[in-house]
């Protein structure tokens, strides 16, 4: 069986395969389908973007396709940045920009208000087939100051409680477990491999 992963990110193509270990499962990433376009994600939700990016694809290549969105949804800004988590701080803005629109957001939230929840949704789709959704959730408090080295996004400014780490403090093992992609994953992998594998 083929599996396609909608994205062009090395990283997370090498994380599935790895997860796919033992298989009969190829993983396939967009990079070897160039006519394939890129999806704009307009939905007003995780689930919306995801399923629009797995059904696009999948319908374009044939095959069945894993595709997600995932962000920072923040209680006291009423759920943002949410979907617009990449580009909070305008289209093309990196980590440094969206941390410190963020950062500037939450100025004066008291800290035992500042609860927030990385969200994941996966949506795998196959031509003609209703798309299976799989979601991952971890919950924490945003930070004032960034901490740590590691991971990307926002991960510097979010305390994950149970270990009194950022996430960019955990080591990438700890990260990957408990992330809420790991979780969407490991689910959508796991009605693979007992479903279609």
């Amino acid at each position: 069986m083929e599996l396609v992963v909608a994205t062009r990110n090395q990283g997370k193509l090498k994380e599935i395969r790895r997860l796919l270990e033992g298989t009969s499962i190829r993983v396939r990433g967009l990079d070897e389908f160039p006519d394939v376009p890129e999806v704009e994600e307009d939905g007003d939700t995780f689930e919306a973007n995801a399923r629009k990016k797995a059904e696009t694809v999948s319908e374009i290549v044939g095959l069945w396709t894993l595709a997600d969105d995932s962000g920072l949804a923040v209680e006291a800004l009423q759920g943002k940045p949410g979907v617009h988590s990449a580009r909070y701080a305008g289209v093309g803005a990196g980590d440094a920009a969206n941390n410190a629109k963020l950062l500037q957001d939450m100025q004066g939230i008291d800290r035992n208000r500042r609860q927030a929840a990385f969200c994941c949704c996966m949506a795998l789709s196959f031509p003609g087939q209703p798309s299976r959704l799989f979601e991952g959730r971890v919950e924490g408090l945003v930070l004032d100051i960034p901490r740590g080295e590691g991971g990307f996004g926002y991960d510097p400014l979010f305390l994950v409680r149970e270990y009194g780490k950022t996430m960019a403090e955990l080591p990438m093992d700890v990260k990957n477990r408990i992330s809420h992609r790991g979780q969407a994953l490991r689910k959508a992998l796991e009605w693979i491999r007992t479903t279609i594998g």
